[in-house]
C-alpha cells in the first residue's frame, strides 16, 4: 500500500477530486493549509501589494492499492497543474499496514 500525500492549490480542488472519482479513488482525507514557497516576489493585484510568502493551500492524504498508485500520481499531476509557479507538490510513502477499526480486519481489503 501507498500513502500519496499532495498539497494543492485550493481552487484546483474540486476538479482534482472529481478526476480522482473518474479514477476510482473515493475515498480520501483533506484539509486546508498555510505554508511558505520558494518564491520571494510578491505580487500587484489592482494596484495593492501583496506577499505571496504565505500560501493557502489543500493538503490531500490518500491511501492506495499498489496497483493504484500510478493513476492516482498521474491523476493529481494532470488535474492539478495550471503550468504556474506554486501548483503544488506530491510525497509518497510506503504504507506498513491498514486496520478497519470496526472488524478488526486487517490489510489492503480495508481499502475497499
Amino acid at each position: 500500500m501507498k500513502k500519496i500525500e499532495a498539497i494543492i492549490r485550493k481552487s484546483k480542488y474540486r476538479v482534482v477530486k472529481e478526476a480522482l472519482h473518474e479514477v476510482g479513488v473515493n475515498f480520501f482525507s483533506y484539509w486546508d493549509v498555510t505554508g511558505l514557497g520558494n518564491e520571494k516576489e510578491g505580487h500587484v493585484y489592482r494596484g495593492v501589494s501583496y506577499s505571496t510568502s504565505d500560501i493557502q493551500r489543500r493538503h490531500l492524504s490518500i491511501v492506495v492499492n499498489d496497483d493504484f498508485e500510478e493513476i492516482t500520481i498521474k491523476t493529481l499531476l494532470e488535474s492539478a497543474s495550471t503550468g504556474e509557479v506554486g501548483d503544488g507538490k506530491i510525497f509518497v510513502s510506503d504504507v506498513k499496514d491498514c486496520y478497519r477499526i470496526r472488524t478488526g480486519e486487517k490489510g489492503v481489503d480495508t481499502l475497499k
